[in-house]
């Protein structure tokens, strides 16, 4: 046996414990992340990409599609895929795994979290079941809203497919049901019917194409008001909290996703594009886009740089294939990104680290 491995033997005999040049303990660094070379981005908000950040082992913590990431007041990020083996998956920003839970829906699709008093809780959709839930952090359902033609909300043969969910200053909900029947329906904190608003339209600019996710927006603190997503029509449309329509952000070639509000930004995963000369809604032209506080388009990591002519924004396209369908953004406490995609054969998420 040469001297190196009587080293490493000996090593491992006594627990690791080493004295070299008065270090009384060995200790291994963890592996530095793997940063793509290329960098993603534009202006101020520029990344580079580690993909193998979420990486699990699938047999342990499948994933079928990973759609939406919140972070809550301890810095645990929590993803929600709809594998009914778990739900949310937990990491830390390194990308360790922290826990895993499961409410079984096979169809699970909406994550929100919201702060109420010194605790925090989740609201979790699930289009195909119809089902949109209050639950603790750990998982235990605390409230179930009742299907909106129970309330007299929608007649009995209204489609309703819940997507996402916001909760209001006051503890109100709201529900978009961006697969079903795509108005936006408001609750009391205690699940009440309050109203709806919005509904199905190409032309009417206070209604939908596929109202897939729902936002508070309090950058105006003394104003907050709702971002919804109109996907079909590329775009985001604000409403006061009441339901009555303010205005419209295009965003042409980008079929977004919910909105997240940052600071004073906003971010929203792409989950579909367009090509030059074809624009229609095509697979696999995911990017991520940021706006401004005042609501302008300023990067698309993954696309085309946002480029503005006599005031209105041009066609925005994938440049980069970095994604294929980004369903949703998330931010940690160092601005670094989370994007979960859809339909990209079980990837985990990756990790955009800012530059």
């Amino acid at each position: 046996m040469n001297e190196r491995r009587k080293f490493l033997k000996n090593t491992i005999l006594t627990g690791g414990a080493l004295s070299v040049s008065g270090l009384s303990a060995f200790h291994i660094k963890p592996a530095a992340p793997k940063l793509e070379e290329t960098i993603l981005g534009h202006g101020d908000f520029r990344y580079r990409v580690e993909k193998g950040w979420g990486d699990l082992d699938p047999k342990k913590h499948p994933v079928k599609n990973c759609h939406e990431m919140v972070m809550d007041n301890k810095g645990r990020l929590l993803m929600l895929t709809d594998h009914p083996q778990n739900n949310v998956i937990i990491y830390d920003t390194s990308g360790k795994l922290l826990g895993s839970w499961t409410l079984s829906f096979p169809g699970a699709h909406g994550l929100s979290i919201h702060d109420e008093g010194d605790a925090q809780y989740l609201y979790i959709t699930d289009p195909g079941l119809g089902r949109v839930v209050k639950c603790s952090m750990d998982g235990k359902i605390l409230l179930e809203l009742e299907h909106p033609a129970k309330l007299g909300a929608y007649d009995e043969t209204s489609a309703y497919r819940p997507t996402e969910t916001a909760i209001g200053p006051k503890g109100d909900i709201y529900v978009a049901d961006g697969y079903g029947s795509q108005f936006i329906l408001q609750y009391d904190a205690k699940g009440q019917f309050i109203r709806k608003f919005g509904g199905d339209s190409f032309l009417q600019p206070n209604k939908f194409k596929q109202a897939h996710g729902v936002a508070l927006d309090y950058r105006d603190a003394d104003n907050p008001t709702l971002l919804c997503t109109a996907r079909i029509k590329n775009s985001f449309k604000r409403f006061t909290l009441d339901g009555e329509y303010i205005e419209e952000y295009y965003m042409p070639g980008a079929f977004v996703s919910r909105p997240v509000v940052d600071g004073e930004n906003i971010y929203s995963g792409v989950c579909f594009g367009m090509t030059e000369g074809n624009y229609t809604m095509q697979l696999n032209r995911g990017f991520v886009t940021i706006l401004d506080k005042e609501n302008r388009v300023i990067s698309n990591p993954g696309g085309t740089e946002p480029q503005y002519e006599n005031g209105k924004l041009k066609l925005m396209l994938q440049e980069q294939p970095v994604f294929r369908h980004c369903h949703d953004v998330c931010l940690d406490r160092d601005k670094n990104l989370y994007v979960c995609q859809w339909n990209a054969d079980g990837v985990y998420p990756y990790k955009l680290h800012r530059v």
